[in-house]
């Protein structure tokens, strides 16, 4: 594995292994990597000769009192983590590489940036989206992994690719779980032990409406309700929507169409989000 800090060099080395012919992929995260990242890097190695993973913690998705300054690092773990798991390149720029001095083009996302996080969030997908957009200049993957506990990321990143004709196929991979059902998230240091119990209710609630969903159950408000129950313990919820899985906009009575059931939730000082997918039978 190389680990490489500047475009230059990784320029170099990528156009090196697309002339013996390897099909780039690539995994872009802000490190303190965990299981779920190492789903992407997998699903990424199966499909593609080489694997890029980048390690960025991006300054502009944050917003003035969220937790840039406190975000957890810790790359020489990361950096063995990538190793062992069979990446090809570990790209780890620091921040003036990736926003030189006078810096001032971004990507502004549509609709689908309004709803959810984005109602919370101000800025934060368009710090994504041009940070995601510089990525691929960069990389120039020929795949890119996403995880979908960032549901409305993914969709984001898709329309982008699709609206800026980046050449460009974006995979979801599905969350990948704790034993017990939590979201695998790099933000789960934070939590206490009797945080951590309490934060069990985010992944109970939403998967108690994916078995009243299995079981017949097409009602929206219904659905939220099951849902919502068990959302109770936590000190704070933002948000539990269910909505469209392609436009993002609220689901109605009854589902027709695949729907995403998604919540975000303060547990003590930590901001945690889940989701699950609703897919209706295909007709």
């Amino acid at each position: 594995m190389q680990t490489i800090v500047t475009v230059s060099e990784l320029r170099q080395t990528l156009t090196q292994a697309r002339r013996a012919g390897g099909r780039v992929g690539f995994v872009p995260t802000m490190g303190y990597l965990h299981d779920g990242h190492l789903a992407l890097v997998a699903a990424s190695r199966a499909q593609c000769e080489v694997t890029v993973v980048s390690i960025f913690v991006n300054p502009t998705q944050f917003g003035p009192n969220e937790d840039l300054s406190t975000y957890p690092r810790d790359f020489l773990r990361d950096e063995t983590l990538c190793r062992d798991a069979g990446v090809t390149v570990l790209f780890a720029p620091d921040a003036q590489e990736v926003y030189p001095s006078q810096f001032e083009t971004y990507v502004e996302s549509g609709e689908l940036a309004k709803p959810l996080c984005g109602a919370f969030r101000p800025g934060h997908f368009r710090g994504v989206a041009t940070v995601v957009c510089k990525l691929f200049n960069m990389v120039q993957p020929d795949v890119a992994f996403f995880g979908q506990k960032d549901f409305q990321q993914c969709a984001v990143v898709r329309r982008m690719a699709i609206d800026l004709n980046l050449p460009i196929e974006i995979i979801t991979v599905p969350t990948v779980r704790e034993p017990d059902g939590l979201a695998m998230s790099s933000r789960n240091r934070y939590l206490s032990e009797e945080e951590r119990r309490r934060a069990l209710a985010i992944s109970r609630g939403l998967l108690a409406a994916v078995d009243e969903f299995r079981s017949g159950e097409r009602d929206v408000e219904k659905l939220v309700a099951i849902a919502k129950r068990h959302l109770e313990v936590v000190d704070r919820l933002q948000y539990l929507e269910l909505v469209d899985g392609d436009t993002l906009k609220a689901a109605h009575s009854p589902l027709r169409r695949t729907a995403a059931l998604c919540a975000a939730a303060y547990v003590g000082s930590t901001r945690l989000i889940d989701n699950v997918m609703l897919a209706l039978p295909s007709p």
